[in-house]
């Protein structure tokens, strides 16, 4: 493998160990925020050891996310040294405001809330969480701002002088169609990981404490666990619904900014009109003319590129190859599409594992029942990687299906802009970027077992004996007021 191969394989590796943390914690940090609100709200004892007992592994979780984390933005500067220099005026603005807004506000209240139990006001401390909550989130759009520039750059010009991109608009670069069209689909996605987590955890839960034969551990499970479940269950068919609207309307936009991915998508050799949705296909896909589609759906595809279900005309990838070889010069620019087809079917296939928890547990929890079959508890536990796993999917289906461009052309915006992996790449000695590669590819394994081991202790661990946090007594919060 030469430089660039193998830092493509640097960074698509951390990014996808990085990328197991950032789900959970998007869309953990509400849930959290609102088992709070009920504790303060009823002053019920369940909602607050929930809150303390998720809240633990919500920051084993955040823990390892910032550590894995770090490293993704220096190696914009080492592994893709060129790329930084033509468009690093633009793709760095985001990048700042998530730094300076959005990661020391989640960090800063992070801790306020960790420590904050006896010493803050009740409402002040869950007011805490709340921005812990509005920073995480706000944290991801603006990494999804910066990724969609290079999905679709717009707000910048190309200055000729100096041969790199220049931020013209900020508001124009906060956005972009792109950014708002990814941003919620990130988002349900996040909020489908953390039902699915909370949801089998309470499930298993359940099941673990109805046959213990313990008269208080049943209570437990009927009066906790039970409710934490039926409420996650209800972010789960909420945030369900959402990842199909949302990927809905992103999957549209994707056929007009880049129709080359959905294409490819598709393994859609050659431009046809009306073609059937494929399930699956045999073949080696990258050799086009080689790949048979052998289950395939009527109407789907028509409706998932324009929303109507027949007169659509959709571009195969012989046929935007041959076009982007006169538009942009000789070249390979064709993504894999054995990836980018897998890919997009696994991210759709997996998240049907937190759908098929949905009805299980809705099932088996109705009428006021809880569940003690085996089965269903190792169902919660066998269900909780799906989500994880449907979002990394979804993420290899969107970087892999826009190669070789680093930066995609805009159909409609400065023709310029624009910048293939291989122009974006450091010019290192490949046993340097090897060496690397080995390191963090070692140092991350050893992080995702400390990961896994401290969830899963800390799971089967429970939640601890309540102790009543009510804040610092009168004259400490009057003075904490001035």
């Amino acid at each position: 493998m030469d430089t660039l191969d193998i830092s493509r394989w640097q960074f698509g590796i951390t990014t996808v160990y990085h990328f197991v943390f950032v789900p959970l914690t998007i869309g953990l940090a509400p849930l959290i925020a609102m088992m709070q609100t009920a504790w303060v709200v009823t002053g019920d004892e369940k909602w607050y050891r929930l809150t303390k007992f998720f809240g633990k592994l919500f920051l084993i979780n955040f823990a390892l996310g910032v550590a894995t984390g770090i490293v993704q933005e220096f190696q914009f500067g080492m592994n893709w040294s060129e790329y930084s220099r033509f468009i690093g005026d633009v793709f760095g603005a985001p990048l700042a405001l998530e730094a300076l807004v959005a990661f020391f506000m989640e960090s800063t209240f992070i801790g306020l809330w960790v420590f904050g139990w006896t010493r803050l006001p009740k409402l002040v401390h869950l007011a805490t969480i709340w921005m812990v909550a509005i920073g995480v989130n706000a944290s991801a759009y603006f990494i999804v701002a910066a990724n969609s520039f290079m999905q679709h750059p717009v707000g910048a010009r190309y200055n000729p002088e100096t041969g790199r991109a220049e931020l013209e608009s900020i508001w124009a670069l906060l956005t972009n169609n792109t950014t708002l069209a990814a941003f919620p689909h990130v988002v349900a996605g996040s909020f489908l990981t953390a039902g699915t987590f909370v949801a089998g955890i309470a499930g298993w839960w359940m099941v673990r404490n109805a046959r213990s034969g313990d008269a208080d551990k049943l209570e437990q499970a009927r009066t906790m666990w039970r409710p934490a479940a039926r409420a996650s269950l209800v972010v789960i068919a909420v945030a369900g619904v959402g990842v199909l609207f949302t990927g809905d309307i992103q999957g549209k936009l994707m056929f007009e900014q880049q129709p080359m991915k959905m294409a490819s998508a598709e393994s859609l050799c050659h431009t046809e009109t009306d073609p059937d949705f494929s399930i699956l296909t045999v073949g080696t896909h990258n050799n086009c003319d080689s790949v048979v589609h052998v289950l395939k759906v009527p109407y789907v595809l028509p409706y998932l590129a324009e929303g109507k279900f027949d007169d659509v005309t959709l571009d195969g990838v012989v046929d935007l190859q041959k076009t982007y070889n006169v538009k942009y010069g000789p070249g390979d620019y064709r993504p894999n599409l054995f990836v980018t087809y897998w890919s997009f079917r696994a991210m759709i296939g997996l998240a049907a594992g937190s759908v098929l928890l949905l009805f299980a547990a809705f099932w088996m929890t109705r009428g006021g029942r809880v569940p003690d079959r085996p089965w269903f508890a190792w169902l919660s536990l066998l269900v909780i990687p799906t989500p994880f796993l449907a979002n990394s999917a979804g993420w290899v289906f969107t970087e892999m299906g826009r190669q070789p461009w680093a930066v995609v052309p805009n159909p409609t915006g400065d023709p310029n802009i624009r910048m293939t992996v291989q122009q974006a790449v450091s010019e290192h000695a490949p046993m340097t970027v090897l060496f690397s590669l080995i390191v963090f590819t070692l140092l991350y394994g050893v992080l995702a077992a400390v990961w896994f081991y401290l969830i899963r202790r800390y799971t089967i661990a429970g939640p601890d004996e309540p102790v009543h946090h009510d804040g610092p007594p009168a004259d400490e919060q009057l003075s904490f007021a001035y």
